[in-house]
Parts: structure tokens; sequence; C-alpha cells
């Protein structure tokens, strides 16, 4: 008897995660998909299933997830760079820094476009932020947030965090009126209404490319105190995850759909789309059959570093070569072609 289909199933599925679902219900939302389309019948024929970075429920946008051999990457995923668009309203905070939360704070201070954009280099490149009371984070043993729901005052630490790129998105007309600033993709999205003449704004969309653990809430409140202001976040989308990006990712329904014609294999990426950035390292079947063993390849001429070892197009295993010397970081159970 053949295996379920399931189980051969190993690589990516970028989903285009909606508002007001969770990571781990995205991850969920994936298994019921495999299940009811026959992929996995039962419990032990459900390939692993993994996402590879936390999207809060009120982001929407690229939650890439891993499948099979690929869910060994995802913490490489959860280490890498993101690439955010997100709508920050003056004016009001709020103890979650979003719209979930009551308003604890206001001012009737809108900044200008320009005073914006001259603030923002001060959020560009090493600094340092204090992540939101309502985030996942451990305080003596117990989640910030449950902590924050529960009435108790919250206090976390600063840490470090890189920012490599913030700006405001490019100018476009739409429903928000001429000159609309507002994100490309969605002209339905209530954002403000900045004017030639420098009147004050009620709020602005920015895009930024930030390193992991980086909470976009955070930087929100920040850059509206360092404008006099108060803010929070109202629409908040990842647009790049790792080497994943917007134009990869699918939504649930078409996931579905495809899932229901047999199809799921012509949407999964394949396991080294998640290690576009990592070169190949060709071997022959004797090296390969050694570095499944997970025995040490000597003599490499290659320059030491970390790369994806291949018997030709199928990847065998992460290894990092130091001095010549090869050794298994991370080994893929995949078939050979030929099997």
């Amino acid at each position: 008897m053949s295996a379920p289909p399931g189980l051969g199933l190993s690589g990516w599925i970028v989903l285009d995660k909606p508002r007001g679902m969770g990571s781990t219900q995205g991850v969920s939302a994936v298994k019921r998909v495999l299940r009811q389309n026959g992929y996995a019948p039962t419990k032990k024929d459900m390939p692993k299933v993994g996402h590879g970075g936390t999207l809060d429920p009120l982001a929407e946008g690229v939650l890439p997830i891993a499948l099979g051999e690929a869910t060994k990457l995802a913490g490489r995923m959860l280490d890498s760079d993101k690439i955010y668009e997100f709508a920050v309203r003056f004016g009001e905070e709020t103890d979650t820094l979003d719209t979930e939360g009551p308003v604890i704070a206001t001012s009737d201070v809108r900044p200008t476009l320009a005073e914006i954009e001259a603030v923002l280099p001060r959020f560009t490149g090493a600094i340092e932020q204090v992540p939101p009371a309502y985030s996942a984070l451990k305080v003596d043993g117990q989640r910030a947030y449950d902590q924050a729901r529960a009435g108790e005052a919250v206090e976390l630490k600063s840490r470090a965090v890189l920012i490599h790129s913030l700006a405001p998105l490019p100018f476009r007309g739409g429903a928000g009126g001429e000159g609309c600033l507002q994100p490309l993709h969605l002209a339905d999205s209530p954002h403000p209404n900045p004017s030639p003449e420098g009147e004050g704004l009620a709020s602005i969309t920015l895009t930024a490319h930030v390193s992991k653990g980086t909470y976009i809430r955070s930087l929100a409140r920040d850059i509206a105190h360092a404008l006099g202001t108060c803010g929070h976040v109202t629409y908040l989308r990842r647009t790049k995850a790792g080497p994943f990006t917007g134009n990869q990712a699918i939504s649930l329904d078409l996931l579905e759909e495809t899932a229901k014609g047999r199809g799921l294999e012509h949407l999964l990426l394949p396991l080294e789309a998640g290690l576009d950035d990592i070169p190949a390292l060709h071997l022959d079947q004797t090296s390969a059959q050694a570095v499944r063993q997970g025995r040490v390849l000597s003599g490499m001429p290659q320059s030491s570093g970390l790369y994806l070892a291949k018997l030709g197009a199928v990847p065998v295993a992460l290894m990092e070569i130091t001095d010549g010397t090869a050794t298994v970081v991370r080994g893929f159970n995949l078939p050979d072609v030929a099997e």
C-alpha cells in the first residue's frame, strides 16, 4: 500500500494570513486543509507542519508555513529579517498599542509630513526599544500579555534591534483622497490626507525593514512620542519574511480550492526556497551517502561558510565548511529522484 500523499510533502506554503488569525491558527488551518482533502486521513499520516515567524492576530500578510523536512529550517525563518507596512494613527495611544485595547493617552498634536520625515532617521540603524506590555515575552515565567490582562503592572527591559530602513510609503490617490499616503495595494484602508501646505496628519503609513525581535507597535509608539504626540498601530502587513515575499503568498481560500483538486504540490515551494542565500555544494553519490550517515567530508576546496549540500536536485543537508572540513548542521530525509 502506498503512503498517504501528505507524508511525501516537504516544502513551504507562503500563506497570506488574514487579520484576526494567529500564527498557530494558520498552522492549524493548513493541517485542516490537508486532513479534509485526503492528504492526511489519520493523525499519524499528517506531515510535520510549523510556521516560520509569529505574526500578531492584528497583522496580515506573509506567514511561511513549513511542511515535512522544511520544518527543520523554521528556526532560520524566525531569525530572518522582515519587512512591514504599518499605519500609525496620531492623537491616541492604547494599552495594547493597536486597535484592540482601550485608549490610555490622548494628544491634540498632529505632525506634518516634513516633521515625520525629519524624525525617522532617529529610528534607523541600531536602536533600543521596550516591547509592548501585551506581548508573548515571559516575565518571571509568565507571558507578559497574561499579566497585563490581569491588570498587573508589566515592566519589560529594553532590547537592541536593527532597523535597516524606515520611510513613508509613496503618495497615491484613492479612496482616502488625492495624494493619500497609503499602502499601494490597499485603497480602502483608513489612511492620512497630507496636503502640500504642510497640514498636520491624522495618520501615516510607513514601511520598515527590520531585524528579528522588532516590535512594530513599539516602533509606532516611539515615533509618535518623538513627534510630541502619541499614537497606535491601526494597520499592519508583513510583506516579506526572510526570502519569502507577498508575491508568493496565497490565501486560505486558494489553498483549500487547490487541495480539493489534489493539486497542492503545485503551490508548494521547494525546501531550498527557504535557503536562497545559501550557496549549493554538489555531492556525488558516495559523498551524499557519507553525509546522510553524518560523516565529515575532508579536503573541501570551497571557502569556509554555510552550504546546501545536494545530490543532483535533491537537498541532502545543510553543512558548515571550516578550513576544508565539512560537517552536517542539519540533515534532510528526502528521497533521491531515482527512488
